[in-house]
C-alpha cells in the first residue's frame, strides 16, 4: 500500500484546521511527531489526517482535549477499552443533558422578557429583570 504524504498547507485546507492547531496538537502529543523532509517540512500521512478527523469530531462532540487523548489511546485497542469508552460517553451524555436543561431554561426566559418588553408601554422589562437577577 502506497502511503500518500501532505504538506501542512493540504491539511489545512482540506480539514479546515488551523496550521498552528496542527502544530499544537503535535506539541501536546495528540498527534504523534509527525515525519518531515530533510528540509525539515512536516509531512502528513493518510493515518495523520484519520487522527485528525478523529480529534475534530470528539470536539464536536464536546469532549475536551483531556478527553480526547484518552479517546485516541482507547482507539488503539477499541475491545479492551470499550467499557471505559461507555463510562466516558455516558458522563459526557450526562453533561450535555444538563447543559440543555440550563439552555432551555435560559430560552424560556428570554422569551418571556421577549414579550413583556412587547407588551410594555414604559421602561425596558428585559434590563430590569435582569438588574433583579444579578
Amino acid at each position: 500500500m502506497n502511503n500518500r504524504f501532505y504538506r501542512i498547507g493540504d491539511v489545512r485546507e482540506q480539514l479546515c484546521i488551523s496550521t498552528d492547531t496542527l502544530r499544537y496538537y503535535e506539541k501536546i502529543k495528540l498527534l504523534p511527531p509527525v515525519a518531515r523532509t530533510n528540509s525539515g517540512i512536516r509531512q502528513y500521512d493518510d493515518r495523520d489526517l484519520s487522527r485528525l478527523r478523529f480529534i475534530q469530531r470528539a470536539q464536536k462532540m464536546n469532549f475536551s482535549l483531556a478527553e480526547i487523548a484518552n479517546l485516541l489511546k482507547m482507539r488503539e485497542d477499541p475491545q479492551h477499552a470499550k467499557n471505559e469508552v461507555r463510562e466516558l460517553t455516558a458522563n459526557k451524555l450526562s453533561d450535555i443533558e444538563c447543559r440543555l436543561e440550563e439552555l432551555t431554561i435560559l430560552r424560556n426566559e428570554l422569551q418571556l422578557l421577549l414579550n413583556l418588553c412587547r407588551g410594555s408601554a414604559d421602561g425596558c422589562p428585559i434590563i430590569d429583570r435582569i438588574d433583579l437577577k444579578g
